[in-house]
């Protein structure tokens, strides 16, 4: 009568350990990330204000071409934790290099296109005459730094599929820390100005993509890898990065489009929904911890041929979700009166967060629900899916979200279709979980 229940208790305790031990570290390297244009922001914004309009027009091309393939860290982690879980660490490193050989193409191929397209996309954004030369050398500067971008990426998922969180953390910290320091030096120091900045921001990314090679290079020699770009692995990661990079679009679509049906509302809504879409963002980078945790943990029992580990996992890791979107709402909830203060001074404004925020709050556990599976399923290697889903995802949310300003509704009806939008996603992805058709044993999916 006993056994089970102890046997139960501990599995669930087995797993909560490598849940804690993997989503920890990750949740600090994901915030130590937007960290580096909020330095670029702070530095900058003492040079004037054309610059800081310049700095954040090309910031958000920069993150956005960046961005766009993080299926490089997505895909790498469920295939290289495969090939962990089979106890094949020679195949495991030698399929993340495969991934740093794609990023660095990537990488090259980005580059050719910025740099000379850099003018027409800062005037696509709508940049100021004055704005516009500040934006276009930062936008220059910063794409040399592209490629080192793409390989940390990559170089992320293989250690996070080596099951290892801890190192991209210190990476993280030591990059951020490295990109302050040059930003003070070259913008004020050496009187470089928003150059300066962007030239701080390419040594300091360069500096961590240096440091994950060198960890990935010493597993390679230590386990008998092969460090040479190979053609075939290299095709076999874009292919399968491919379905990731259409469901990693289609939320982007998401975004802009919401965003764009804020501008429709009024000066003071789109001014609080890009508040809330910065704390929406502060709040998934603590689910996607887990996400993270959750891509690692099962491809390693998927490539172990643990069906039913898979499945615990899954299970236990979907009660977290829960239990954090539940805690992180019941937060933004309570603390709404204590924290919009912060970011404006406009009555109108605070009125618009005030209700707005109070439905993020309730949609958190629907979050946490989605963040997990999400990861459960690039885990298992199902992108293929994941893109059909989010694609159908995005079908329903479209025309609902352009309802919003035609049928009257204001910020808070706006947030309840991405309520709407997150929910769908919830259905699909637990639909897809409950029937089991993603998990494939094996080496390979």
């Amino acid at each position: 009568m006993t056994q089970a229940p102890t046997a139960a208790k501990t599995s669930r305790r087995r797993h909560d350990r490598e849940i804690i031990a993997l989503a920890l570290p990750a949740f600090g390297a994901l915030v130590a990330e937007p960290l580096f244009v909020m330095v670029d922001s702070a530095v900058i914004g003492h040079l004037g204000t054309p610059q800081l309009a310049g700095l954040g027009i090309a910031a958000t091309l920069l993150m956005t071409a960046v961005s766009v393939f993080v299926f490089l860290a997505y895909a790498t982690t469920a295939a290289v934790a495969r090939r962990v879980g089979a106890g094949d660490l020679q195949a495991a490193i030698r399929q993340g290099m495969d991934g740093i050989w794609l990023a660095l193409l990537l990488g090259a191929a980005v580059i050719a296109i910025v740099l000379p397209a850099a003018p027409w996309l800062v005037d696509v954004f709508g940049a100021s005459d004055t704005a516009a030369p500040y934006a276009i050398t930062y936008l220059r500067i910063s794409s040399l730094g592209i490629p080192a971008m793409l390989v940390v990426l990559a170089a992320t998922g293989v250690l996070r599929g080596l099951q290892d969180t801890k190192t991209p953390l210190y990476v993280a910290v030591g990059g951020f820390t490295a990109n302050a320091l040059l930003n003070v030096g070259l913008v004020y120091g050496a009187g470089f100005g928003i150059a300066g900045s962007a030239w701080g921001t390419v040594i300091a990314q360069c500096g961590m993509a240096a440091a994950y090679l060198v960890v990935v290079v010493r597993g390679a020699r230590k386990h008998g890898a092969s460090l040479r770009p190979d053609a075939a692995g290299i095709r076999a990661c874009a292919q399968a990065g491919a379905p990731l990079l259409v469901r990693t679009l289609s939320l982007r679509a998401v975004l802009v489009i919401a965003t764009a049906v804020a501008a429709r509302l009024g000066d003071a809504d789109v001014a609080a929904h890009q508040i809330i879409l910065s704390l929406w963002s502060l709040l998934a980078f603590a689910l996607d911890a887990i996400a993270i945790a959750g891509q690692a943990i099962i491809g390693r029992y998927l490539g172990a041929g643990d069906a039913k580990g898979a499945q615990e996992a899954c299970r236990r890791m979907v009660q977290w979700g829960i239990a954090s979107g539940v805690v992180l709402g019941v937060l933004v909830a309570v603390s709404r009166p204590l924290f919009i203060p912060l970011f404006t001074s406009d009555q109108v404004v605070r009125d618009a967060l005030l209700t707005a925020l109070l439905v993020v709050a309730v949609s958190q556990p629907i979050s946490g629900i989605v963040f997990v599976l999400d990861g459960v399923l690039m885990g298992a290697g199902d992108g293929r899916y994941l893109a059909w889903a989010m694609l159908a995802t995005l079908a329903v949310f479209t025309p609902v979200a352009l309802l919003v300003p035609v049928l009257g509704g204001g910020l808070t009806a706006l947030w309840w279709a991405m309520t709407l939008m997150m929910a769908v996603r919830m259905v699909t992805l637990w639909l897809r979980a409950r029937s089991g058709r993603w998990i494939v044993t094996g080496a390979t999916r």
